[in-house]
């Protein structure tokens, strides 16, 4: 490369709450580390929970806020301001607001970007053509449903006007290509969040953990799993424990407050709430099993590979994208039917009750989410961003 790059990034961040901050946080952390970035400057959103912690090598500017309609001005002029030679978004569909204007609004942040001849990669972790709109909590409606679709398909071209758009998942690539004609849509690996050593594929001794984790509500409701816990209660698993990691998604706030109150009576359940970065090692590691109950999808799994990385056994349902990260990156587990409680039980149960798959499980989805490090999908990113400046200089 040419000479050190100063690299922008605007993503959600810790500890803010929003959707992909874990992500975020690990890309930045990792294009910090290359030796041919001078500094990354971080675009964080603006959250009740503070500023981002001090990164060595990032500069932090708190410039955007969920659900406002100002960030397209508010982060367009931050960026322009502090003029980095190439920006990154970390982005999926809601990254801006789940409400539709703002929320739409900000993904045309990358068009005008690039009107402004400011180099961008959008790294896209879902397709709105993809998205049960009804199943995600986006469209009350069939109608609304349809409108949101369309809606979808226009901001999806004006996504496509950034420079590069970096999928990660190939599927995500070929529909960009074949429904859109998109020439700048390229595959970027998930990448695992840390070079980690090889795990301990044991379980600690005490109660067996099942252990689920994310932003709930909507789609992503841990009701199916409680039902399927509290089957495996009744058939006589009296050693188990269900952890539900994580807190409300930004558009069913109190639904983790209201499964709380109406399972109060079930022995070891247990809430963690907000999960530190530093608490995620230990939490996944004491897991016998981590379960997703999941009735629909809205793009890679960022918790299947946090999974993976610590050796964890896997029960999934088969369902939309999950089914192409586990046949696409060898990633295995034990199946069930979305939204059947004994379908589930059932899948728990054959993970529980054997030992060797279990070891077996986990050993095959650390080989997948270990196999390309996040650090050298940063690597790819930053070739392509001394390529997008190359090119403008040469115009």
């Amino acid at each position: 490369m040419s000479g050190k790059l100063r690299v922008g990034v605007v993503t959600a961040f810790p500890p803010g709450r929003n959707s992909l901050n874990e992500f975020g946080f690990h890309l930045v952390k990792h294009l910090a580390r290359q030796a041919e970035v001078a500094e990354v400057l971080l675009y964080a959103d603006v959250t009740d929970a503070g500023t981002p912690s001090p990164l060595d090598g990032v500069t932090v500017y708190p410039s955007w806020t969920f659900n406002s309609v100002a960030n397209i001005v508010r982060l367009t002029r931050t960026i322009r301001r502090t003029r980095p030679d190439a920006v990154l978004f970390n982005l999926q569909f809601a990254t801006f607001g789940d409400k539709r204007i703002p929320g739409a609004l900000g993904l045309l942040i990358p068009a005008v970007l690039r009107m402004f001849r400011v180099p961008t990669i959008v790294v896209l972790h879902n397709l709105a053509d993809n998205v049960d709109m009804q199943d995600a909590g986006f469209a009350g409606s069939a109608a609304t449903a349809r409108l949101m679709k369309f809606a979808g398909r226009i901001l999806t071209r004006a996504l496509l006007r950034a420079d590069l758009v970096a999928l990660t998942i190939p599927r995500y690539v070929e529909y960009l290509q074949e429904s859109y004609g998109a020439t700048n849509a390229l595959l970027a690996p998930h990448g695992s969040f840390e070079e980690v050593a090889l795990p301990s594929f044991g379980v600690p001794a005490g109660r067996r953990r099942i252990l689920a984790f994310g932003k709930w509500g909507t789609y992503k409701t841990v009701d199916v799993l409680v039902e399927a816990y509290q089957e495996l209660l009744d058939r006589g698993y009296g050693d188990l424990e269900l952890v539900l990691a994580g807190t409300d998604s930004p558009n069913s706030a109190g639904y983790m407050q209201s499964v709380a109150e109406r399972f109060s009576d079930l022995p070891d359940l247990v809430f963690t709430g907000y999960v530190a970065e530093e608490e995620v090692a230990p939490l996944f590691s004491s897991a016998t099993v981590v379960a997703f109950p999941y009735t629909s999808t809205t793009g890679s799994s960022g918790v299947l590979h946090q999974a993976g990385e610590y050796g964890r056994a896997a029960v999934l349902p088969r369902i939309g994208d999950l089914v192409d990260i586990i046949e696409e990156e060898g990633f295995l587990g034990v199946y069930f039917e979305p939204g059947d409680a004994t379908s589930l039980a059932d899948a728990l149960a054959e993970v529980l009750d054997d030992p060797e798959q279990r070891v077996s499980l986990g050993r095959r989805n650390f080989a997948a989410a270990s196999g390309i490090p996040m650090s050298e999908v940063v690597h790819w990113h930053l070739i392509h961003i001394q390529r997008l400046i190359d090119r403008r200089t040469m115009r």
